[in-house]
């Protein structure tokens, strides 16, 4: 299973890349530091409970730490359990971190109480990114998910009705993204952007639902998009990797101090 290693590199890499891309006004040390450390210690924080209580002798002790594991170490219940109490104090080792000038961040201003939740959550999916993949021999109950949304029973037959209904969605999704960021429209890029990401949500909630009419509703099931498991493959990474990247940039600066910090006027 991925260790500390992996997690961090994975977490300061794509916490550094955003702050290259956005610039260290908007994303800067003090978000990386907070993502990478609940990407890598925040879930397991049940599994150091468990291993602390493995020491001592009472058995109630024992049972604790399996509690503490099987509640914490969850994408979900890890920010819902903790979240709040772990954003305060984030919030302020920054304050600290920015005084003492341990860690610098060129906003001059320290995270938020509300940055810090975005920031813990964002860390623990991006925690059980690699998780999911990597541990259990290749068999946790997530990979396994996603796999059984295949066709595995021999060749797949080739259903003119998925053919037509996937062909008619990936055309809509290219030529509605042709159509909206055509050579001189009048929108903005921000507007035309959000407009691209609506198109892009709407197609794969139809695309999704598609298949899970095959795979569920239908008696018998049918392969969906021939032995591909698209199904379980887009909610993955809807789930564990664009929605903690997403947080991650709703944890971004205001965009005042931003424009300030890159020398831009303001309107």
């Amino acid at each position: 299973m991925p260790g500390p290693g992996a997690h961090l590199l994975y977490a300061l890499s794509g916490g550094a890349a955003l702050s290259r891309l956005a610039g260290a006004g908007w994303f800067g040390p003090h978000h990386c530091a907070v993502y990478a450390a609940n990407a890598f210690l925040g879930p397991d924080l049940g599994a150091f409970a468990e291993w602390l209580a493995s020491f001592l002798p009472s058995s109630a002790a024992a049972a604790a730490g399996d509690v503490a594991m099987a509640v914490v170490h969850h994408p979900f219940y890890y920010p819902l359990l903790l979240g709040l109490p772990l954003a305060c104090l984030y919030a302020w080792l920054s304050r600290w971190m920015l005084r003492a000038g341990v860690l610098d961040a060129p906003s001059g201003v320290a995270l938020s109480k509300r940055q810090c939740f975005l920031l813990i959550t964002a860390g623990s999916l991006s925690h059980f990114f690699l998780d999911h993949l990597f541990e259990e021999n290749g068999h946790s109950t997530m990979y396994t998910w996603i796999l059984s949304t295949g066709w595995w029973k021999g060749r797949a037959p080739i259903n003119p009705d998925a053919v037509v209904v996937v062909g008619l969605l990936c055309i809509c999704l290219m030529a509605g993204f042709f159509y909206i960021n055509r050579v001189k429209h009048g929108k903005s890029a921000t507007v035309k952007s959000n407009q691209s990401f609506f198109l892009i949500l709407m197609v794969a909630i139809l695309y999704c639902m598609w298949c899970a009419c095959q795979i569920y509703l239908r008696s018998p099931p049918q392969p969906a998009i021939g032995e591909e498991a698209d199904l379980g493959v887009i909610i993955f990474l809807a789930i564990y990797l664009f929605l903690p990247h997403g947080l991650c940039v709703l944890s971004m600066n205001q965009k005042d101090l931003a424009q300030e910090l890159d020398g831009l006027p303001l309107r």
